[in-house]
């Protein structure tokens, strides 16, 4: 593995780590967003991941070029933000300014504790890449030091 996939694939990661975290932090904040209606109800999001792969090219025995894929990912690739499925939070509040004709509220699907321990494992995701590239980075500065 060259340093310039190392770069890539670290990089993507720190893309990826960053957007989760984003989209952790704005679940966050809409924990206790409330409505009168199902439909207008804040639902969590969550990034959908995908691994990257390469594609090589290699001649096969009749000296023509085919296309093959390595095992091995070239980073992550965030698909999109989806909603999560969990039912939403259903509360008898009738002297809340925002509750329906029958006296419910409706709270979003949002669950504080998944919340943070997500915040801490996509910002440590983050730091590790960040320290990937530092090591990469360190390496290249050594190796062209190497004919000085």
């Amino acid at each position: 593995m060259s340093l310039s996939n190392v770069f890539d694939i670290a990089g993507s990661g720190m893309n990826a780590q960053s957007i989760r975290i984003n989209t952790t932090a704005s679940n966050i904040a809409n924990a206790e967003s409330a409505s009168s209606s199902v439909d207008e109800t804040y639902r969590a999001r969550k990034p959908w991941f995908a691994v990257m792969h390469k594609s090589f090219m290699e001649v096969n025995a009749n000296n023509e070029f085919q296309s093959i894929e390595d095992g091995t990912g070239a980073g992550v690739q965030v698909m999109g933000i989806v909603e999560k499925d969990a039912p939403l939070q259903q509360r008898f509040q009738p002297d809340h300014p925002m509750a329906n004709e029958d006296g419910y509220v409706y709270y979003p699907n949002v669950n504080i504790v998944e919340e943070m321990t997500d915040m801490m494992s996509s910002s440590r995701s983050y730091q590790m890449n960040v320290e990937v590239l530092k090591t990469a980075k360190q390496m290249l500065q050594r190796t062209l030091s190497l004919g000085q």
